[in-house]
């Protein structure tokens, strides 16, 4: 699992690579705290070469999304392929999320 943080255009952008699972996510999550500074920062979790996803991984999300609601910041997710869509539909996370 490879994820890469950059700012754009004022936003937060953290971009996944590879299988985030429970193995990965406790590095992910280290990696995820620059997104808790928010403030100000809208936040972009990019999935374009996201290949699978656990529920660790998707506890993760869900923490951003709460932490950057407390601030005032947005969440939106980009490049969900049509399984990882299925996924994040059947846990609700599509009526939680913006996801694109």
């Amino acid at each position: 699992m490879k994820t890469t943080f950059k700012q754009e255009d004022n936003n937060y952008v953290m971009i996944f690579e590879g299988h985030l699972d429970t193995p990965s996510s406790l590095q992910v999550k280290r990696e995820m705290k620059v997104l808790y500074d928010c403030e100000g920062h809208d936040i972009i979790l990019d999935c374009k070469a996201l290949e699978y996803i656990t529920s660790s991984g998707l506890r993760l999300f869900l923490d951003v999304l709460k932490n950057a609601k407390s601030k005032g910041s947005k969440v939106t997710i980009v490049g969900l392929s049509k399984e990882l869509c299925d996924v994040f539909d059947e846990v609700g996370f599509t009526t939680l999320f913006d996801i694109r």
